[in-house]
């Protein structure tokens, strides 16, 4: 297993059109990217059913001597299953804005295009979100019932399954980023959901400590646990600053505000043990890419991505091939 390529993910970034942002990733250092299905970096249906503009989002990338090996889908991918509220209008069409059920019939149809879009883009897997029914009764007051949770999970369930039939019909896994407002938010949400979908084989997890480590979760745990569904990664940090006055929930206030009881952070920047992560990661012989997710509300964002490329470079290493105290023996 060599180095793990590093890549970044353009979702932070569609304010700048494709060939902007592969032309800067290439200057930070970058080997690849994993491009957002949102701005003008990936359209779903045109790169499953028009091989010209495959080839001209290849052409791009190899012009700037780049790769790709994930798309990602996480906005349409949350209009399938969330609950309404009006937020997901900013994330479908304008034609659809106002209507829960256009919205979800929009954000299934990307998602059937999805793994014909990442296949013909040499790609391996979609990362993203599944929305959730559920998270919005999390706190259990007015009371959520077991009955309301198994019925989120149930609908997940028939909502995803024909998308996952045809992502297995293109070789195709969908790595779903546990995440607040997912269906699959921490630990327990997790074990549970690849109960439900019988652990089908379709269903990994893009792995982001940033989500788990203000949870309380340790994130080289999940990998030691969910080793065989780590279908690919983000490299994101995040700093727990409770300081007595804030709370956990984050107080309604802004990302970016210091008075937060946590904040996501540049690389390195944070409180997330990427040393540990890169050692489970060794364990379960992951050599997918490495992909910096970049939010840092604190920090300027083209100095903290070339500067995130270099730390993910320098915390990566290759697994030992001896025993060291092999030398010792006669």
């Amino acid at each position: 297993m060599g180095k793990r390529p590093v890549t970044l993910f353009t979702g932070q970034w569609a304010d700048l059109t494709f060939e902007e942002i592969c032309k800067k990733a290439s200057s930070w250092g970058y080997d690849g990217l994993e491009i957002a299905c949102w701005g003008d970096h990936m359209d779903l249906e045109r790169a499953a059913t028009d091989p010209a503009y495959v080839e001209n989002r290849k052409s791009i990338l190899e012009k700037y001597d780049l790769k790709c090996w994930a798309l990602g889908a996480h906005l349409e991918g949350q209009c399938v299953g969330d609950l309404y509220d009006s937020r997901l209008d900013g994330f479908a069409p304008d034609s659809c804005k106002g209507d829960p059920e256009k919205i979800r019939a929009w954000g299934i149809k990307q998602m059937t295009f999805a793994p014909t879009a990442a296949r013909n883009m040499g790609c391996y897997t979609v990362t993203g979100f599944t929305g959730s029914p559920v998270w919005k009764f999390w706190y259990s007051f007015p009371q959520t019932t077991e009955k309301m949770v198994e019925d989120g999970y149930k609908e997940i369930f028939d909502l995803w399954t024909p998308i996952f039939d045809r992502f297995d019909a293109e070789g195709v896994t969908f790595s779903l980023e546990v995440h607040p407002t997912e269906i699959a938010f921490d630990y327990y949400t997790a074990k549970k959901l690849l109960e439900v979908f019988k652990y089908r084989k379709t269903l990994g997890f893009n792995f982001d400590p940033s989500h788990l480590i203000w949870q309380g979760v340790k994130p080289h745990l999940f990998i030691r646990d969910f080793g065989d569904r780590i279908y690919h990664v983000h490299m994101k940090d995040a700093a727990v600053t409770l300081d007595g006055r804030a709370g956990i929930l984050g107080s309604m206030l802004t990302f970016g505000d210091n008075r937060r009881g946590w904040n996501f952070r540049s690389l390195g920047h944070g409180h997330v043990d990427f040393e540990e992560i890169i050692r489970e990661l060794n364990n379960i012989g992951y050599s997918g890419p490495l992909s910096v997710e970049w939010e840092d509300s604190g920090m300027e964002r083209e100095y903290g991505a070339r500067e995130a490329a270099q730390f993910v470079k320098k915390v990566d290493f290759e697994p030992s091939n001896i025993a060291f105290d092999d030398a010792l023996r006669s």
